[in-house]
């Protein structure tokens, strides 16, 4: 069985998991955009990681764009963001990214990854500015737990990578 783990990471969070993934299977790591439908062939395991970003999975078009080619593969996507893993999450997650059919074939999994604005872009830093106006905009005493996070990420860093995240992604990737 050969397998490959492909990311996409804006903040370096879903390039840790991507890499202790390959690691732990002792399988190929590639950043998305060294990769072509092409190379994909060759592999019976296909791993994608990406960040989220306004609930949307970076740069995930690379897999969805070519199921058709892939259904005969086992394929498995995760995501990162701040937001803690909660069961409601994930299966929201995997139903705004993927269509009914395209999530019979795919594996999902979301792993709680973290927020540092300082490593985001330009235009990142702008769309993140407007969230934490209207993070403020919310009186304090009733923002969620989570609206509270973000808001203190902001100031310091958050990292909530744990390689224990990855162990049933790494058992569904092992049984094939």
């Amino acid at each position: 069985m050969k397998t490959i783990v492909i990311y996409r990471s804006k903040t370096g969070f879903t390039k840790k998991y991507a890499e202790w993934i390959a690691e732990e299977l002792g399988s190929e790591l590639a950043d998305s955009k060294k990769i072509n439908m092409e190379m994909l062939h060759d592999y019976d395991t296909i791993i994608y990681g990406g960040g989220l970003y306004a609930g949307g999975i970076n740069g995930v078009k690379l897999i969805k764009n070519n199921l058709p080619y892939l259904r005969d593969r086992n394929i498995i996507v995760f995501a990162t963001g701040a937001t803690p893993d909660r069961n409601e999450t994930t299966q929201e997650l995997f139903e705004s990214n993927f269509n009914e059919e395209q999530q019979e074939y795919i594996n999902f999994f979301y792993l709680h990854g973290g927020f540092d604005f300082s490593k985001l872009g330009l235009k990142d830093k702008l769309l993140m500015r407007l969230l934490k106006l209207k993070l403020r905009m919310i009186p304090e005493s009733k923002r969620t737990p989570d609206e509270t996070g973000m808001l203190a990420a902001y100031q310091n860093p958050a990292d909530f990578t744990k390689k224990k995240y990855v162990e049933k992604l790494l058992e569904l990737a092992r049984q094939n």
